[in-house]
C-alpha cells in the first residue's frame, strides 16, 4: 500500500521545498495539495464538518506553483491535487498547467477533482452553483481533447476549442491521472465511471457499503474491473484501518498532515513513519 500525505499549505506553514524533501527521503509515496483562490469573509456556506472555517483554507497557497516547486527538487514524489475547483478555473488554462506539471515531473502528476462546497467562492468566478456537476463535467471534457494526440475540437454546453496544437502532452496517453473527490451517491459514482480513474473518499469511512455500488456503475460504464483506483483521502491512520482498506483492495492512501509550522508537520512524519 502506497502511503501518501496531505496538507493545507500555507504562507505560515512549512515551505513545498522543505516539505517535499522530507517526504521522499522518509518513503511517503506522494502528496496532493487542496485549492481555495479566496474565502469571502461575509459567507453563507457552511463548513462541511461543522464549527468554524479553520483559518489555513483563506492563506492556501495555488497548487501548481507549490507542486511544481515540489517537483523541481524531488525525482519520484507523487505530486496531486485535492481537490482542484474545476469549476473555477479557465479549462484551456488548466489543461495547459496540468500537462506541463505532468511533462516536467515526469508523469507524476495527479488531477484530483470535485466539485466544491462554497458557494460564495465559486459565484466570485462566475460558477452558476445549480449546474456545477455540469460544468465540471464539459470542462473535463474539453481539457482531454486538448490533451489528445492530434488536434481535436471540442463543442460543448458551456464551452468550445478549436482543433489546436497543445503541448506539451501528459506523459501517459490521453491525459493525467484523475481522481473525483466528493460524497458517495449514484451521481457522483456515475461521474466518477465517466470521466475518472477513480474516485477520492474524504476521511475513508463508509467504503464496505458504497464501494460494491461504484463498482457496479464502473462495469455499466464499461470500465474494466482492475482499473478503478480508490484512494482514501485524509485519513488519520490506525493500523486496523489500513488492514480494513488492503482487504478492499486500496492500494493508496492519503493522510492528513496538520496545517503547521515545519516543527509541527515532521513531528507527525515521524509519528506516520511506522505506516509506511
Amino acid at each position: 500500500m502506497r502511503i501518501a500525505t496531505t496538507i493545507f499549505l500555507t504562507d505560515e506553514t512549512i515551505t513545498p521545498v522543505r516539505l517535499a524533501r522530507e517526504l521522499e527521503e522518509r518513503g511517503f509515496a506522494g502528496l496532493y495539495l487542496p485549492e481555495h483562490t479566496h474565502i469571502p469573509v461575509e459567507r453563507l456556506s457552511p463548513y462541511p464538518p461543522g464549527g468554524e472555517l479553520p483559518r489555513q483554507y483563506g492563506r492556501t497557497l495555488d497548487p501548481f506553483v507549490a507542486l511544481g516547486q515540489m517537483a523541481a527538487v524531488t525525482e519520484s514524489l507523487g505530486l496531486g491535487t485535492g481537490i482542484t475547483l474545476v469549476a473555477q478555473h479557465d479549462p484551456i488554462d488548466l489543461a495547459k498547467q496540468s500537462a506541463t506539471l505532468d511533462h516536467l515531473s515526469g508523469g507524476r502528476f495527479t488531477l484530483g477533482v470535485g466539485y466544491g462546497w462554497n458557494r460564495e467562492e465559486a459565484a466570485d468566478h462566475g460558477v452558476e452553483w445549480s449546474t456545477r456537476r455540469e460544468l465540471v463535467r464539459d470542462r473535463m471534457a474539453l481539457m482531454r481533447a486538448l490533451w489528445a494526440d492530434r488536434p481535436t475540437a471540442y463543442e460543448g454546453p458551456f464551452g468550445s476549442v478549436r482543433a489546436s496544437e497543445a503541448h506539451p502532452k501528459p506523459v501517459r496517453n490521453g491525459a493525467p491521472r484523475v481522481l473525483l473527490g466528493g460524497a458517495a451517491g449514484p451521481k457522483l459514482f456515475a461521474a466518477v465511471a465517466e470521466y475518472a480513474d477513480g474516485w477520492l473518499p474524504i476521511g475513508g469511512g463508509g467504503l464496505t457499503d458504497s464501494l460494491p455500488q461504484l463498482r457496479r456503475a464502473w462495469e455499466e460504464a464499461g470500465r474494466a474491473p482492475d482499473d478503478l483506483e480508490i484512494v482514501p483521502y485524509a485519513v488519520l491512520p490506525s493500523p486496523g484501518k489500513l488492514t480494513h482498506y488492503a482487504d478492499l483492495g486500496i492500494e493508496e492512501i492519503v493522510l492528513q498532515l496538520p496545517s503547521a509550522d515545519e516543527a509541527a508537520v515532521l513531528k507527525a512524519l515521524d509519528e506516520f513513519a511506522p505506516f509506511v
